[in-house]
């Protein structure tokens, strides 16, 4: 498996040290609490409410980077031009909810993911 690039237009913070939090779902009872957020505001210690809020931090932008690397993937599968069915970087656009611009960007961003995947295998 290839290494995982940071999405288009991430700020390069250099390779990550610290292992991310694990995300874990939120009970249902929480979800109806807006102040309920991961238990932290339970946390009194602000040593230990830093070191947690920064865990989460890091995981949620680990995901969000790695949920943006399967966007690309798949937007670079939609607009293939070997596909009978492929759809022009518009139709992505709006599917995704992007400017036709990014969605010409992420498909070579897919594009360049697949290729190195495939060079990696």
């Amino acid at each position: 498996m290839c290494e995982p690039k940071p999405a288009p237009g991430a700020r390069d913070s250099g390779p990550r040290r610290l292992k991310p939090a694990q995300l874990l779902f939120e009970p249902p009872e929480a979800l109806g609490d807006p102040e309920h957020f991961f238990d932290l505001e339970s946390i009194e210690d602000p040593r230990e409410l830093l070191a947690r809020s920064t865990e989460l931090a890091l995981a949620f932008r680990a995901a969000a980077d790695r949920a943006t690397e399967f966007q690309a993937v798949a937007a670079a599968q939609l607009a293939d031009p070997r596909r009978f069915d492929r759809l022009p970087a518009a139709v992505i656009a709006e599917r995704a909810e992007w400017s036709e611009d990014y969605a010409k960007k992420m498909v070579e961003f897919g594009r360049d993911l697949l290729r190195s995947s495939r060079t990696v295998e």
